[in-house]
């Protein structure tokens, strides 16, 4: 399991690529992906009103999530890229500059 993380302004999103011989995920809705390597991450979005508080180091803004749809890729490398990209995408959609974005990928044990 690799997680890809991206922290910005005091708040943090993590998503997670099942590699292939991780125990996939047994939840309901969990993804059914056929592909070696699986992307899952949530997707925000910043909305007027309604929504969830987010807390930014200097303001508060407003966010809906979208469902997350899991992605198959054939490497690792196409999915931990593809996972930085949408890490630091979601930042964007809040306002945030991509390049205050750190992303960082941890393999898990």
């Amino acid at each position: 399991m690799i997680l890809v993380r991206g922290a910005a302004r005091g708040t943090d999103l993590t998503g997670t690529v099942f590699e292939p011989d991780d125990e996939p995920p047994s939840y309901s809705g969990a993804p059914d992906v056929s592909a070696p390597y699986v992307w899952v991450c949530d997707s925000f979005y910043e909305v007027e009103s309604g929504g969830t508080a987010l807390f930014l180091e200097d303001e508060t803004v407003r966010i809906a999530f979208e469902s997350p749809s899991p992605r198959g890729f054939g490497t690792e490398e196409e999915a931990v890229g593809t996972a930085k990209e949408h890490v630091r995408t979601q930042f964007v959609r809040i306002g945030v500059d991509g390049d205050e974005v750190d992303v960082e990928v941890v393999r898990s044990p």
